[in-house]
């Protein structure tokens, strides 16, 4: 289920504990054309958290591999993995039985690689794996969208109920 940070940026909750252990925040794009999608990480488990910006180069088919588990709901053997742009973002998936086992590895980037963290969670086959695939589906293909959705919460309230679309041009009638 998609939710709000508390500055109203839609975020994607992984896991089933409260808060939970994985927070993923809506990409940004630095330059308007660019491939390139970073998107804030939050992590925690028994020990500490993290939160680091991970790099992708168009989201690099993460809602593809989770979709890929989705529909692989009857199991698959050993673990299949995913890995973002800068490898900042791992993902280990194993199906035991019933449910999927996803372990989030998260690390510092290269060159110093001082520190790694991970965290796992667990989601039933099925519907759990496919509303999961389709939170994150959301949020990385809102990213084109303009504006964000959460530059039109933050201007809710501003006295400008709608915000137009750049780059498109009035058609005039003659």
């Amino acid at each position: 289920m998609i939710d709000y940070d508390e500055s109203g940026r839609p975020v994607v909750p992984v896991g089933n504990s409260e808060p939970a252990p994985i927070l993923l925040s809506e990409p940004a794009r630095r330059y308007e054309n660019e491939p390139a999608l970073g998107f804030l990480i939050r992590a925690r488990g028994p020990w500490g958290s993290v939160e680091i910006s991970v790099e992708t180069w168009g989201g690099d088919g993460l809602d593809v591999f989770l979709g890929s588990l989705a529909e692989d709901f009857r199991g698959w053997e050993g673990a299949r993995t995913w890995r973002s742009l800068c490898c900042d973002l791992t993902l280990s998936a194993e199906h035991p039985g019933g449910h999927v086992r996803l372990v989030w590895g998260i690390r510092d980037r290269a060159p110093s690689e001082e520190w790694r963290f991970e965290a796992t969670t667990w989601h039933a086959t099925g519907e759990d794996m496919r509303n999961l695939t389709a939170d994150i589906h959301t949020i990385f293909t809102n990213v084109a969208k303009w504006p964000p959705s959460w530059l039109l919460v933050a201007f809710q309230g501003c006295g400008s109920p709608t915000w137009p679309a750049p780059h498109r041009r009035r058609s005039s009638t003659a």
